[in-house]
């Protein structure tokens, strides 16, 4: 008796759900994989681009914009603890080996290239790490577990948050059909932190500058985002709203999202990716 192949059917699913009415997460084969570096790059004054490559990307997936892969690090005494295969699913040691994740900014199967943009910080681990490391390193990849999948469909797109969510959202425009309209708000330090976005004609892009002010402190994205003229509840148009950055910031805009707006759950995704004053802050999801 033959056995049905199962082990891509994650992609049937990733095709359904572009095809629907509501964005969902879908899951993926989870590896772990040692690569090596090719390249660094600065990417406007706030980003660094590590271009990993190599015979270890072969059999990376990446389907859509918001993926993440965790980059895993030796601890302080030098012990290096990856976690382990197990079918489509990692075990991960206890405790957990230090680990910093980021999104899949380009993937490229035919040049064995994967490009991962750390946002530049003092004292940041992985910051540090990637504006010394040097070409042929070798670098930990696990992931991605999988991928939010938003259809097409949605008749506005709006899309915000701070130069870590930037990756993200540069790789959303790139990605969206050329009739996708809606808004693109990223707040950053000043014009040097601005990097060239291939958007739809539809889709207006704001940059928001702090002017000297930290990041995580300003009220600039929540106050801008709120002036657009998005859809309301008694607007016939769909709206999708895509938020990542510190997670104090969006905690008004979480408010407005759901009560405001009165988003249904499958119409948004908001991230904190970090929060003022906490190292090592795990991604908090709305």
């Amino acid at each position: 008796m033959s056995r049905v192949d199962h082990r891509h059917r994650h992609l049937d699913r990733i095709a359904e759900v572009r095809a629907g009415d509501g964005a969902e997460k879908v899951g993926y084969p989870i590896g772990i994989r040692t690569v090596e570096v090719v390249r660094t790059a600065m990417v406007g004054s706030g980003l660094i681009r590590l271009t990993l490559g190599g015979p270890g990307v072969d059999g990376f997936e990446a389907h859509v914009p918001d993926e993440h892969v965790k980059l895993v690090f030796a601890d302080p005494d030098g012990t290096l603890r990856l976690p382990e295969s197990n079918g489509t699913m990692l075990s991960w040691p206890r405790p957990s080996p230090t680990s910093r994740e980021y999104t899949v900014r380009r993937f490229d199967p035919d040049a064995r290239e994967l490009d991962i943009d750390i946002a530049v910080h003092d004292g940041g681990l992985a910051a540090e790490w990637a504006r010394t490391v040097e070409v042929g390193e070798p670098v930990h990849v696990a992931g991605p577990p999988g991928g939010l999948v938003v259809p097409d469909s949605y008749d506005k797109y709006l899309l915000g948050g701070d130069i870590t969510a930037l990756p993200a959202i540069a790789r959303w425009l790139e990605e969206m059909p050329p009739t996708a309209e809606g808004w693109a708000v990223i707040e950053v330090a000043d014009a040097g932190e601005e990097i060239p976005l291939d958007a739809p004609d539809g889709v207006a892009i704001h940059w928001l500058h702090r002017d000297g002010a930290r990041p995580g402190t300003t009220d600039l994205l929540e106050s801008a985002i709120r002036s657009l003229p998005v859809p309301g509840p008694s607007d016939e148009d769909s709206l999708y709203v895509w938020l990542a950055g510190e997670a104090g910031t969006l905690k008004p805009l979480r408010r407005w999202v759901r009560d405001e707006l009165g988003l249904a759950r499958r119409d948004y995704d908001i991230t904190g990716y970090w929060k003022l004053g906490v190292a090592d802050y795990d991604d908090d999801h709305d």
